[in-house]
């Protein structure tokens, strides 16, 4: 029995939960003969390690700060990676090609869709950095109107707009301080690091919408707790997560359906032994 292999890369990468939700989906689905393990490795490491990569791998898992760094490196890209410039997923196929694709995006759709948010007629984006880039993008799908994207400099401003351009979402600017408007949009995607946000906690009121918030360690963040004690419709940083890693399982072994419950009970049990 062959020994089939797949990894995530990154820097820093122990934090990463991708090998937990992986490994059990391999275990669910009986793949006895895979596995799935962590490098630590950065832009500059990185053109040797794809180099080195023999028979046998199936697939990579990208996360920062790789996600662009890799696409000179392969083969093609989908049109979904290539919208945003960023991949996150890569498929070794049976002729020997590494094709990049781009998780985050449906992930996020899809996590929205099982908690019931289909459509929305407007919405916010906390940050402008690389994950918002994909907010962005998954917004495309389910926002019939105005993006409003809450930054911290001109130069991140316009990059948002050139992506909201690019991407075909009208997209308005502004300035953080102002943030705690966001709050009142059906639906707000926070893309910041930990920490960011925490002074809007205060803001939130009763009858909110909608919040994703990316992050899931440390979870809750102060906005996520106070989004839920108010009453709000609250997603997390491991449901986005889980769908984007249910569908690179899928991408890499060809199974038609990865055990998102699975996987997600393993994600949840490793957060709380954190």
């Amino acid at each position: 029995m062959s020994h089939i292999r797949a990894a995530v890369l990154g820097s820093p990468i122990e934090h990463s939960l991708s090998p937990v939700l992986h490994r059990a989906a391999y275990q669910e689905l009986g793949l006895a003969d895979w596995s799935y393990d962590r490098f630590e490795i950065d832009e500059a490491a990185l053109p040797e390690f794809m180099a080195g990569l023999g028979a046998g791998w199936a697939g990579l898992s990208l996360t920062m700060p790789l996600k662009r760094a890799i696409i000179p490196l392969l083969d093609g890209i989908s049109d979904t990676a290539a919208s945003v410039e960023a991949v996150n997923t890569v498929v070794f196929t049976e002729d020997g090609r590494r094709l990049g694709d781009n998780t985050d995006i449906p992930g996020i759709v899809s996590a929205l869709h099982e908690r019931g948010v289909e459509k929305v007629p407007s919405a916010a984006i906390l940050g402008a950095g690389a994950t918002a880039s994909s907010a962005l993008a998954a917004l495309s799908r389910i926002c019939t109107g105005e993006v409003t994207a809450y930054v911290r400099s001109r130069a991140r401003a316009d990059e948002m707009r050139q992506w909201g351009e690019r991407l075909g979402v009208p997209v308005r600017t502004a300035d953080w301080s102002l943030a705690a408007e966001a709050l009142a949009e059906p639906l707000v995607i926070a893309t910041t690091p930990a920490g960011t946000t925490d002074a809007l906690a205060a803001s939130v009121q009763d009858g909110a919408g909608t919040l994703f918030d990316v992050l899931y360690d440390p979870w809750p963040t102060a906005l996520a707790a106070a989004w839920s004690q108010r009453g709000g419709k609250l997603i997390g940083g491991l449901d986005l997560l889980v769908h984007q890693a249910v569908l690179q399982v899928e991408r890499m072994t060809g199974r038609p359906r990865a055990p998102l419950a699975a996987m997600r009970a393993a994600g949840e049990a490793a957060l709380r032994s954190r």
